[in-house]
């Protein structure tokens, strides 16, 4: 057993490594199972610095298939099920040069070359350091998405000598092909936890997950929480073994976090903070019912200018595939996210490029969202700019129902509601009702400004 990483998963024997529909797998099995990827990597001839697309959903054989590859020195892109144009403009961009394709939770393997060739000056750095890596895929919300390349082996050395404080059992929220869902990994493996995986991320099943399998952390978004309030099902199972709760991906609606702590009194929250290119910082709240939080540490540093979060991070990537880096001549990256700051503490409130310009003021979408959050009958809000020839943009909201409601009198209810707690400015002019989910695979916003 060669890696450092794998000799460490050994030590933790029979404990539970993963939980997957219900079915538990040791730290032992899933090593067994990297024992075969090994054969299987070898027989098919995948040497290190090749471009390996690993398609599959979370399971046991992705978790050890992910670890057989960095082994062996190959570069990974971790896919989920993609449409096929989507799909063939990420092999493009990534160069990939083998594509493994896992079906099912037992992970039928299917495997084929490409006849591609991977020379981007960035895959021969990894290479001439004899380095594993790592290639993720921004959401690509507003234009083409970007390909982040990390070195895999400086990614897992963050996670420090395993502490059995930190040995939780964990629920699986985000896929592989996210740095959450790499993150949630790696964090829970190193330090001899469980991760627990649900066949769909619906509010009922991760709850009843949560429950039958005791979870102590459940690390998500703000938009899931927010519907785990309106789905009640917090109220119908055992949330005692839940003792944090981390959000992060997109701004929490302040109203939100309220409601959340008087539904959970007894689980702690904790605001996270991480980037694809920068890795997962850490973070320190303020406190459990505020958004304010303390971010860096150990590897990481950050300046505010202008307002916006810039951060330099020794696990930071070593640059896109597809488009220039935003490091300055220090090293510090342009996160775009706008920050106010009070001592020690920032709070994030927003990304730079989603802030509505009314009139020369700024509106902050999450702002707007958590009044509208807070008002009856609104399981969803979601606020976006949209053109005027007067002010230059207004706020523009759509809503979701919980129970239906006559749509023109929904949205004169809610302008009224929004014109007694927010500046006029910040109103929404236009109010559209819909019925369908304003969220993405991976329960974050979709903005678009018109």
């Amino acid at each position: 057993m060669g890696h450092w990483f794998l000799r460490r998963l050994a030590l933790f024997g029979e404990s539970e490594a993963i939980v997957a529909e219900g079915e538990p797998y040791s730290y032992r099995r899933l090593l067994e199972m990297v024992d075969e990827w090994r054969d299987y990597l070898g027989n098919h001839q995948v040497g290190p610095g090749e471009v390996v697309a690993l398609e599959s959903h979370f399971s046991p054989q992705a978790c050890a298939g992910l670890l057989a590859l960095v082994e062996r020195g190959a570069i990974v892109v971790p896919l989920t099920s993609l449409p096929a144009a989507k799909r063939e403009e990420f092999h493009e961009i990534a160069q990939i040069q083998v594509v493994i394709t896992l079906e099912g939770m037992q992970g039928r393997r299917d495997f084929r070359r490409t006849a591609r060739k991977a020379q981007h000056e960035l895959y021969e750095r990894l290479r001439s350091d004899n380095r594993p890596g790592l290639v993720l895929f921004s959401s690509g919300s507003s234009g083409r998405s970007k390909a982040s390349v990390l070195d895999f082996e400086q990614a897992l050395g963050r996670y420090g000598e395993p502490k059995r404080e930190r040995a939780r059992r964990t629920l699986s929220f985000l896929n592989i092909d996210h740095i959450g869902g790499i993150n949630t990994l790696l964090h829970t493996l190193n330090h001899g936890g469980a991760i627990i995986t649900t066949s769909e991320r619906s509010p009922e099943s991760v709850f009843a997950a949560i429950a039958k399998h005791e979870v102590n952390v459940l690390p998500t978004t703000p938009t899931f929480l927010n519907m785990v309030l309106i789905s009640g099902c917090c109220e119908r199972y055992d949330t005692r073994s839940l003792h944090l709760i981390t959000y992060g991906t997109e701004p929490m609606p302040f109203q939100t976090l309220q409601r959340l702590k008087a539904t959970l009194p007894h689980v702690r929250f904790k605001q996270t903070y991480g980037l694809s290119e920068l890795g997962i910082l850490p973070t320190k709240s303020q406190s459990d019912d505020t958004l304010w939080v303390k971010i860096g540490g150990s590897g990481f540093d950050y300046k505010i200018v202008e307002g916006i979060l810039w951060i330099r991070s020794e696990m930071a990537m070593l640059g896109y595939l597809n488009a220039p880096a935003p490091f300055d001549e220090h090293g510090f990256f342009n996160t775009q996210d706008a920050v106010e700051q009070d001592g020690d503490y920032i709070r994030i409130l927003g990304r730079d490029s989603e802030i509505i310009n009314v009139a020369g003021e700024k509106v902050y979408p999450s702002e707007v969202e958590g009044v509208l959050l807070s008002a009856p009958n609104v399981a969803d809000a979601t606020v976006s700019g949209q053109s005027s020839p007067v002010t230059g943009m207004v706020v523009k909201a759509t809503v979701r129902p919980v129970e239906d409601e006559d749509d023109q009198a929904m949205a004169q209810r809610l302008g009224r509601y929004c014109a007694q707690r927010l500046e006029a400015f910040k109103v929404p002019v236009v109010i559209e009702v819909s019925r369908a989910q304003q969220h993405s695979e991976r329960f974050k916003k979709i903005r678009s400004t018109a």
